[in-house]
């Protein structure tokens, strides 16, 4: 697959906030003509975080940075493949996915197929075009090994719709979430810039200078004996990787991260071994996207979807009630 390019534009600082989007990349790419960075936006080429821009009136603010992609030629189209697939609902508008664990989005280096755009692309034939030829219909991603809900848009004027109210942080997206210890207290808010770590460039980090302004209301639903704990989550923001930095940032990793937590277990000498060997070596972040809230693209209605945890996350609950 060839190579796009990718640049990644300044923190906005106060200067350029409230600047439309278009003139302030071109801007900050002297390199590329604003009509050609216009375009591009349109395409569904800018992303902030994980949410794609597509409205060149888009107003830049304070702390925001922004990712642009300039296709390379002859880019390799993702082929529909018969990959199965969990819907939780679906018309003419949008597809709302109950997407497993292990799964990649799109495309990308190092996994050319087997994602959920080739998967959708085979139960749906067509998506919006906005997000180009790796990206159709994309609106927002979760990690690969998070499970739970997506939306897509089938359509391109329902993915500015949902672009734009990502853009607003109106989208409501509630996560679950098992991690080490329990939080103290046990409800609260993190607040805190998150960016890409100065010391490992494969993780984000609550960061003092630059960053994006990030926000997470957490609250603890179930305590096991003071050694781990499940929690919901709620984002204001949607930064990447946000609710395992900031977890992290108060101490409680998510069990099975090994990106942010490689060291902590759980050693308690009188707890079940087998429960403690499965949760000590579990096999991904134990995060799952499990509501989300937005308006229909279309009929303006409210609407909220769910998706139950998984198997595997359902064993980890009970194993952690054996400690």
């Amino acid at each position: 697959m060839p190579h796009a390019n990718v640049y990644n534009t300044p923190i906005v600082n106060k200067d350029f906030k409230a600047q439309r989007i278009d003139k302030f990349l071109s801007e900050c790419f002297k390199d590329i003509s604003r009509s050609q960075i216009q375009r591009l936006i349109e395409a569904g080429n800018v992303v902030c975080d994980d949410i794609t821009i597509v409205d060149n009136a888009y107003k830049v603010k304070e702390g925001e940075s922004f990712c642009l992609t300039v296709p390379s030629p002859g880019e390799a189209i993702p082929e529909p493949q018969d990959i199965p697939l969990d819907i939780v609902y679906e018309d003419e508008d949008i597809v709302v996915v109950n997407k497993q664990a292990g799964m990649v989005v799109h495309p990308g280096a190092g996994t050319p197929d087997r994602t959920l755009v080739n998967a959708l692309l085979y139960h749906c034939h067509d998506l919006s075009g906005i997000g180009g030829v790796i990206r159709p219909g994309i609106v927002h991603r979760i990690d690969k090994e998070t499970s739970g809900i997506l939306v897509v848009a089938k359509n391109d004027n329902a993915h500015k719709a949902l672009c734009e109210q990502f853009a607003e942080h109106s989208i409501e997206r509630t996560y679950f979430a098992f991690v080490f210890g329990v939080p103290c207290p046990t409800k609260g808010t993190i607040e805190g810039n998150i960016g890409r770590s100065p010391y490992d460039r494969k993780k984000m980090a609550v960061v003092k200078i630059g960053g994006k302004p990030a926000i997470t209301h957490y609250e603890t639903i179930k305590d096991f004996k003071n050694l781990a704990a499940l929690i919901k989550c709620n984002l204001e923001t949607g930064r990447t990787h946000q609710i395992r930095v900031h977890m992290a940032k108060i101490g409680n990793n998510l069990i099975g991260d090994k990106l942010y937590v490689k060291t902590k277990k759980i050693t308690l000498k009188t707890a079940d071994e087998k429960a403690k060997e499965f949760v000590n070596n579990f096999s991904r972040q134990a995060l799952h996207a499990q509501c989300l809230g937005l308006i229909h693209p279309k009929t303006g209605e409210k609407m909220f979807f769910e998706a139950q945890m998984p198997d595997d996350l359902r064993e980890l609950d009970a194993k952690l009630r054996f400690l």
